[in-house]
């Protein structure tokens, strides 16, 4: 059956019952806006929180000190154990699977000060690699901690947005001059807002950061807070991990098998669960929108089915006059697939419109409403509805189009 005499049926179909088609297509759409949007804000919510993970920290591990639970060689079980630089040192020259370490003193309940404005925070002396560690970066015209400012014990201090919106308000920090626990200090950056999980000791939006060796000569503190290590594959994390015991183990004098001795935040494990997790209910929700849409699909098909018993009469006459049983159904097949790409057209147009405008309603500092903000279309998505859209409309018109070819011509032309 030539082209055009199909869209030429399927319009006059149209024009004779606009009610049915409309609800037929509308089905579909809001079909299809229930699968995109699920899947879309389900993914969007998956990537919202492993990035905020990651902004704690990037595929590190987080070591700090414990008290041992299990006797060994002699010593008895609760002793603290507690990491000096030597400790960085040795894992980073024992541990080739390690490609960063980085020592970090941290001491809470520093005072800051810059004329009137007083503010409490938690201050850490850190390696200039920790600002990629835990992806603290700098905004447009500041700096973080630099080799200079490690080497000439410099005052220098690198702080968090919110505190310094606590500090200096709408004006420029860098350069300022400010008190920590009385000692001048100068701010070179601050650093980028950002949402995050998996907080230590805070918000990094918080926090006051200085050389590693200047907090070293103003507060004189003999342990590190934590040592912090980044694999040269995420695949090594574990044994990283397992070394990591082992090293300290023998440098310290616990058992290898002793987990309370140390503590570790794994984030590779982290980011690596969060994302199966996720991904199950990314499944899930897609499930949930696939069903919607096929609930849909079995309206096609009934609206279908009452089209048969609707054009009984014309379909006895094509048959009459020659027709074949294919020319019956690539009719039927036809609408049904057409009624079903329109109606998956205008809900993809509609959802993305719909993405489009919370994507810009949610405010850009409101982290409540942030996780919603981010929901993505994938190719996957778009794969998998035009799967489904393409199965109900060969699903839907085939069966009432078999229906109607196998239809005995003089009953048809009886049909009333």
């Amino acid at each position: 059956m030539p082209f055009w005499m199909l869209i030429s049926d399927f319009l006059h179909d149209l024009k004779m019952n606009k009610t049915r088609v409309f609800l037929t297509t509308f089905a579909i759409i809001w079909g299809t806006i229930a699968i995109v949007l699920l899947m879309a804000f389900g993914r969007g919510f998956k990537y919202r929180i492993v990035a905020n993970i990651t902004n704690a920290g990037n595929q590190i591990i987080r070591v700090f000190g414990g008290q041992t639970s299990i006797k060994y060689q002699g010593l008895p079980e609760g002793r603290r154990i507690r990491f000096t630089t030597e400790d960085a040192n040795v894992l980073a020259q024992s541990i080739p699977q390690i490609q960063e370490v980085a020592p970090s003193y941290g001491r809470w309940g520093v005072r800051l000060k810059y004329k009137d404005k007083k503010a409490s925070t938690y201050c850490e002396g850190v390696y200039t690699n920790f600002e990629f560690l835990r992806t603290m970066y700098p905004k447009a015209g500041g700096r973080f901690l630099n080799e200079l400012d490690q080497q000439n014990k410099r005052r220098s201090i690198f702080l968090g947005s919110e505190i310094t919106t606590e500090l200096f308000g709408k004006k420029d920090p860098i350069g300022k001059m400010l008190l920590m626990d009385g000692v001048p200090f100068k701010v070179v950056g601050v650093m980028q807002k950002k949402t995050q999980m998996g907080m230590s000791n805070g918000p990094d939006n918080r926090r006051a950061i200085i050389p590693f060796f200047t907090f070293e000569s103003i507060y004189s503190h003999r342990y590190l807070r934590m040592i912090t290590v980044r694999p040269n594959k995420i695949t090594d994390n574990e044994l990283i991990q397992s070394e990591i015991y082992r090293v300290l183990g023998r440098k310290h004098r616990f058992d290898a098998d002793d987990d309370n001795a140390l503590g570790m935040w794994d984030f590779v494990s982290n980011i690596q669960e969060m994302s199966k997790i996720f991904t199950g209910i990314e499944i899930f929700l897609g499930v949930i929108g696939a069903l919607t849409l096929l609930v849909a699909g079995v309206g096609v098909a009934n609206i279908m089915y009452v089209v048969v018993k609707e054009r009984t009469r014309e379909i006895g006459i094509k048959i009459a006059i020659g027709a074949k049983s294919k020319h019956i159904i690539a009719q039927f097949v036809f609408e049904s697939s057409l009624i079903a790409i329109l109606g998956g057209g205008l809900g993809v147009l509609i959802s993305v419109a719909i993405i489009f405008l919370v994507t810009k309603a949610i405010p850009a500092d409101n982290e409540s409403l942030a996780y919603l903000g981010s929901p993505q279309i994938s190719t996957a998505v778009l794969i998998t509805v035009s799967f489904i859209l393409g199965a109900i409309g060969i699903i839907a018109g085939v069966f009432p189009a078999r229906k109607a070819a196998k239809l005995d011509p003089v009953e048809s032309l009886r049909y009333e």
